[in-house]
């Protein structure tokens, strides 16, 4: 199963892209974390923040493959422990699609395409920045694996 994290910002500092990565090599090739940025939309004083989350929304959708299970991250969707993280993600590999995780920029997701989502996650009730969402999902996901196995990590 390949799990695929798209998210809205670029140019993440680089113990963001180490840690990252770090998990991502853990990964065994049958569950596997790519990370795919997308350009953010205008920001700034006069910036219309209606049109940049549509932007953004336009260039996740032309990202998305038709045979995904879409995911979207945003406070307001259900939030999982870990071991219920670890059914869900047997539950996608059981299903056979890969999967398309959502992260909006600054201003979260449109919501057209929130609504679009198969299912809609909260990593947190807290606003988390965006270097700590990809670092936070790879480690748990890294750690729902684990526990998917029965490795010794998640003690």
């Amino acid at each position: 199963m390949r799990v695929r994290l798209l998210a809205v910002g670029t140019r993440m500092p680089s113990w963001v892209n180490q840690g990252v990565e770090e998990y991502r090599k853990r990964l065994p090739r049958d569950f596997t974390l790519e990370i795919e940025e997308i350009p953010l939309g205008q920001r700034g004083r006069k910036a219309d923040l209606d049109r940049a989350m549509t932007l953004e929304a336009e260039r996740i959708r032309h990202r998305l493959k038709g045979d995904e299970r879409v995911i979207a991250l945003e406070v307001a969707g259900k939030a999982w422990s870990t071991e219920q993280l670890s059914l869900e993600a047997q539950a996608w590999r059981l299903a056979g699609r890969d999967v398309a995780l959502l992260v909006g920029g600054p201003d979260g997701l449109a919501p057209s395409l929130s609504a679009e989502a198969d299912q809609r996650w909260s990593l947190s009730p807290l606003t988390l920045p965006h270097p700590m969402v990809r670092l936070l999902l790879a480690e748990q996901l890294y750690r729902a694996w684990t526990l998917m196995v029965g490795h010794p990590y998640h003690r």
